[in-house]
């Protein structure tokens, strides 16, 4: 290597001694890549700086995000993780709309992403001239318990979410006869039926009080909308738990 060093080493500077040109043209040459490479770097801080950014930084977002996410309960019981992007748009005003999961599992996750995306609105700096139009795409990232959980096995995460997937279906059955019911249209007959899918999905009383106390959290952070989302669920699965509730927040 040494010699390969020294010998193009003096091929370099016999070149240069009969053709100096040759040096003129390599200094332009690392001036002009010089300078492009500064242009790229000055152009992605000049973008970059021109983005929306959370009031106080990357810090107080992360910090927003680790109080206000609440662990949804099919995810933490079966120790799924992800990265779930949401888009979304600002306003002048920093306020959130049109938000949306561009890339998510389809479960439990992606809702309460899209949710803490909502709990954002009004808290984003945005720049003068920046195109209102622009989707912001922001990943959240969720971790469960890893003194409960241990390590992420993925075939366990594939096998839980596609049995979320699978359990849709149920829900809904079960969901669609209470609310029917409630509207004098649910056919009785099959009551049995539903409160069999009920054990099956595992809504008990303890499955129930969860998601009270799901509500409440959701509830003390201002997010109304989300408390009377999870206590509708309630009674559309059959307790009168959330009735109160839905009677003193939710009524329109």
């Amino acid at each position: 290597m040494i010699i390969r060093l020294v010998i193009q080493q003096q091929f370099f500077l016999r070149l240069s001694k009969h053709n100096p040109q040759f040096i003129v043209d390599i200094y332009t040459m690392l001036k002009a890549l010089c300078l492009h490479i500064a242009f790229i770097i000055f152009t992605a801080g000049y973008l970059l700086a021109q983005q929306p950014a959370f009031k106080g930084g990357q810090q107080a977002f992360n910090d927003f995000l680790k109080t206000k996410i609440i662990y949804p309960e099919y995810s933490r019981q079966n120790c799924i993780s992800g990265t779930i992007n949401v888009s979304f748009m600002v306003d002048k005003d920093g306020v959130v709309h049109d938000a949306k999961i561009q890339d998510g599992p389809g479960i439990d996750l992606d809702d309460e992403a899209l949710r803490v995306i909502k709990l954002t609105s009004g808290q984003w700096m945005v720049p003068a001239g920046y195109n209102l139009k622009t989707n912001i795409v922001q990943p959240i990232r969720f971790d469960p318990d890893p003194t409960r959980c241990g390590p992420a096995s993925i075939r366990d995460m594939q096998s839980a979410i596609a049995s979320y997937k699978a359990q849709q279906e149920l829900e809904n059955a079960v969901t669609n006869y209470y609310s029917n019911k409630y509207k004098g249209k649910a056919d009785t007959t099959k009551e049995a039926i539903i409160i069999n899918l009920k054990k099956q999905l595992g809504y008990d009383d303890d499955f129930i009080n969860d998601v009270l106390s799901q509500a409440g959290e959701k509830f003390k952070q201002g997010d109304k909308e989300g408390a009377c989302h999870d206590w509708n669920f309630i009674r559309n699965i059959g307790s009168d738990k959330a009735d109160n509730f839905i009677k003193k927040y939710c009524a329109h």
